[in-house]
């Protein structure tokens, strides 16, 4: 797959995926790639899906769970990129925030 994702995964499949390393810390950001340049709205918050901070590569489900099984931070946003996070025991359904409509959750792993 290539840096833009090709055409190797469909549209509605993709997620855009950035890893910052600081330290000993690994952070992932990761959001379905639709939603990249989005601001979610609810009440006072507006939240902002930004290029800069999301994106580095496109890619799938299993790219992003290679990437977090390496993290000890992330940012997750999106249907995919949360479902991911639970369902690799990362992310508990309570700690979920929804805005706008869209789930967003984040977890530091403690070592």
């Amino acid at each position: 797959m290539n840096q833009e994702g090709g055409d190797t995964v469909s549209q509605a499949k993709k997620i855009c995926i950035k890893m910052y390393v600081v330290g000993n810390e690994i952070m992932v950001a990761a959001c379905d790639a639709e939603l990249v340049g989005k601001t979610l709205k609810d009440g006072d918050i507006n939240f902002k899906v930004s290029k800069d901070f999301y994106y580095d590569i496109q890619g799938d489900m299993k790219m992003l769970e290679e990437h977090l099984q390496k993290a000890t931070i992330a940012n997750l946003v999106g249907e995919r990129c949360v479902k991911c996070g639970v369902e690799m025991g990362l992310i508990m359904e309570e700690n979920i925030l929804i805005i706008d409509g869209v789930p967003h959750a984040q977890f530091a792993l403690m070592i």
